[in-house]
């Protein structure tokens, strides 16, 4: 997956300001926001699951602080430090570098056994930009993305902030329920179905599968 640099200026002074009130907005530890991204997702009928991420998100605290003037270019060095161990302790995370002005660029990547594992997150579960997890007692698997309350979509869309990107998942599990952009046969195997999801922007509705694991 190749994923465009972002384009942090002329929207940034707006982007902090958004950023400051999508965080006022939620209760986070600290506040990741992906910006640009591509994933890609496999899971199949026997639980098996592969999961991918990479694109450029951003630390809207230090975002803003940077944008502000707040915080010293020494400063900015140590909560990058911080930033970038906070994503390599976890080991799916094979790629981090830092971009510029609070901005850096992640390649995430997990497979495994679905079942055994119960819920897949990215990042983790207070900062939840993927998941999937396996209701035991439904027999179900669900796919949900980052949720972000109306109001926050709203004041981010004020300030200037977009989010875009593309999710795409390919399974063979009859699908119960989804708001996908598009679907199709994979031409390759037709056992299998690919959705997508075109992220275009904040507005976008938050990305949501149900799959029957049989």
């Amino acid at each position: 997956m190749s994923i465009a640099p972002v384009p942090l200026r002329p929207p940034l002074r707006l982007l902090a300001k958004a950023a400051a009130l999508l965080c006022a907005g939620m209760v986070l530890a600290s506040c990741y926001m992906p910006v640009r991204f591509d994933s890609e997702i496999i899971v199949d009928r026997a639980g098996y699951y592969d999961l991918k991420f990479e694109g450029y998100m951003a630390d809207v605290g230090l975002f803003q602080g940077l944008i502000e003037g707040k915080i010293s270019p020494a400063e900015e060095q140590e909560k990058v430090a911080i930033i970038e161990r906070d994503f390599t302790r976890d080991v799916n995370t094979k790629e981090f570098s830092y971009f510029r002005e609070g901005h850096f660029k992640v390649k995430w990547e997990r497979a495994g056994d679905l079942i055994a594992a119960k819920t897949v997150t990215f990042l983790r579960r207070n900062e939840l930009i993927l998941q999937l997890k396996y209701m035991e007692s439904s027999g179900s698997v669900v796919l949900e993305g980052k949720s972000l309350k109306r109001e926050n979509r709203e004041r981010i869309a004020k300030m200037g902030l977009n989010m875009q990107g593309q999710i795409r998942v390919k399974t063979d599990m009859p699908i119960k329920s989804h708001n996908a952009t598009s679907t199709k046969k994979d031409p390759r195997d037709p056992r299998f179905t690919w959705l997508v999801w075109d992220i275009k922007s904040v507005f976008s509705p938050r990305p949501q599968a149900v799959f029957i694991l049989q």
